[in-house]
């Protein structure tokens, strides 16, 4: 994509990393689902780094009473797992473009992985997270701080995660954030995380590519 800055995956890893800014949704959704329907068995496996405008997303299962009321956001049914969420400015989003059939990888397995790179990331802050075996995602006490949505076709997944940094948090109030009613939702700024977007994204990825890859 010409929007992207290319980095080649670093150590051991085959992983494409791609940096983007702010890049509107249904674009990125297109590209994703071009990539992945294009793939080969030669196709190296991609990260792409970006952040959406605002909008929310409904997961091919999603209930349209979890959007509580509508405040003028657009909402896009998409084909990921999952509920609502919301995206926007100052969160990281992560998509992730894998051959799991060349990684050896279920679903399920790399759900944990991609919880266990949000969960390295901010323990290196001093921050204390953990997934959920009942509510994929990454929470910090009882409050969300990334979500989680994946699609897998022909052996291949997309989508991916998103991590909550320096946004304005009011839009979650017009939604069951991922179908949980009255689910608090945190970021890193305001658990003492000066570090913004850009310097987040490049330690995510690292983070992904070393629990992806194993090395």
């Amino acid at each position: 994509m010409n929007s992207f800055h290319l980095e080649t995956g670093t150590g051991s890893s085959n992983i494409r990393i791609r940096y983007a800014g702010l890049l509107d949704y249904l674009s990125i959704w297109r590209a994703m689902k071009d990539f992945t329907d294009s793939r080969t068995k030669h196709t190296l496996d991609e990260i792409w780094l970006l952040q959406h405008p605002p909008v929310y997303t409904q997961g091919v299962a999603g209930k349209p009473e979890h959007l509580l009321y509508n405040d003028g956001i657009l909402v896009i049914r998409t084909d990921r797992g999952g509920q609502i969420t919301y995206h926007g400015p100052g969160q990281i989003i992560a998509y992730l473009l894998l051959d799991m059939r060349r990684l050896k990888l279920g679903v399920r397995e790399l759900v944990r992985k991609m919880e266990a790179a949000v969960v390295d990331l901010l323990w290196d802050y001093g921050i204390t997270a953990a997934g959920s075996a009942g509510a994929p995602g990454v929470y910090v006490g009882n409050a969300k701080i990334a979500a989680l949505g994946l699609k897998i076709k022909n052996g291949c997944c997309y989508h991916g995660l998103a991590l909550n940094v320096n946004m304005d948090l009011i839009p979650f109030a017009a939604i069951n954030p991922c179908g949980y009613t009255g689910l608090r939702v945190t970021q890193t700024c305001d658990l003492g995380v000066t570090d913004g977007v850009e310097t987040l994204s490049n330690r995510l990825a690292k983070k992904l590519q070393a629990r992806i890859a194993g090395y």
